[in-house]
C-alpha cells in the first residue's frame, strides 16, 4: 500500500473518535481545490506498512479510531487487506472517499470492514466533472450517493465550497440530491501551496451562512465544518 503520511491524532476527522490518519497515494480526480496534490499521482512514499500497523498497535488505547483518506482509497485493488488489518488490530474505520467506486464501497460495507464513510459532493450534477477536473461517471456517483442515504452504514457528505466553482444554484441543486441526509457538511476552501489550482479564494462568513440557509430546508442536519459541536 502506497502510504503517503500520517497525521497522528485528530479529534475533528471521525465524529465521536479519537483518531489518526492515513493518507494513501493516488486518485482518479482532479479537482482544482485539492490540497493534497502531491500524492494524487501516488506521491513520495514516506511511511512503509511494518511502520504504521507498529504505529497502530503502539497508540491502542489512546486512539480508537482510524481514517483512511487520499487521494481516493478506494483506487487501491488491495485496500480491502489492508482495512482488515486495521480491523484486526481492534480500530473502528471511517473511509473518505469521493464515491465513484460504489461496487468497491458497497464491498467494504458488507465485508464490516469500514464503520464511517465521509463522501465527497463535489458540485450540482451538471457542474461536476469541471469541480472534479476530470471526466467521471455521474451514474456512479449517483449510486453511491443513493447506498448512503439507504442508511446501511454511518455516513456523512461533505463539500468543499469555493468561491470561483459554487453558486448558490448549485448548492440547492445539490440540496435536493441529497435530501434527507443523514449529515452534511459545508467545508470552507482554504488556500495552500499545495492546491492545485492557483487563484480560488474561500467564501466569506456570510455568503457560507446563505448557503447553509439554502441547504437546511432540505438537509435540516446541515453544518459548517468547524463550527461549535463539530
Amino acid at each position: 500500500m502506497k502510504i503517503c503520511g500520517i497525521q497522528k491524532t485528530t479529534l475533528l476527522d471521525y465524529p465521536g473518535r479519537v483518531a489518526c490518519t492515513v493518507f494513501l497515494g493516488g486518485c482518479n480526480f482532479r479537482c482544482p481545490f485539492c490540497q493534497n496534490g502531491e500524492i494524487l499521482d501516488g506521491g513520495t512514499e514516506e511511511t512503509d506498512e511494518e511502520e504504521f500497523f507498529s504505529f497502530l498497535k503502539k497508540r491502542k488505547g489512546i486512539l480508537d479510531g482510524v481514517c483512511v483518506s487520499g487521494g481516493e482509497p478506494l483506487v487501491h485493488k488491495d485496500l480491502p487487506l489492508f482495512l482488515e488489518k486495521i480491523k484486526k488490530i481492534g480500530y473502528d474505520i471511517k473511509l473518505d472517499t469521493n464515491g465513484s467506486f460504489p461496487d468497491a464501497l458497497k464491498a467494504l460495507v458488507s465485508e464490516k470492514l469500514i464503520d464511517y464513510v465521509a463522501m465527497d459532493i463535489k458540485n450540482a450534477p451538471e457542474r461536476y466533472e469541471k469541480t472534479a477536473g476530470a471526466t467521471c461517471d455521474l451514474q456512479k456517483i449517483r449510486e453511491s450517493v443513493g447506498f448512503l442515504l439507504s442508511d446501511k452504514i454511518d455516513y456523512e457528505f461533505r463539500t468543499t465550497v469555493v468561491k470561483q466553482l459554487h453558486r448558490a444554484e448549485d448548492m440547492l441543486s445539490i440540496a435536493k440530491w441529497i435530501k434527507g441526509a443523514k449529515r452534511y457538511f459545508l467545508q470552507n476552501f482554504k488556500d495552500s501551496d499545495a492546491v492545485l489550482q492557483k487563484g480560488l479564494s474561500p467564501l466569506s462568513d456570510e455568503e457560507l451562512e446563505a448557503f447553509k440557509r439554502f441547504v437546511k430546508p432540505y438537509v435540516p442536519s446541515v453544518r459548517i465544518r468547524g463550527e461549535s459541536g463539530n
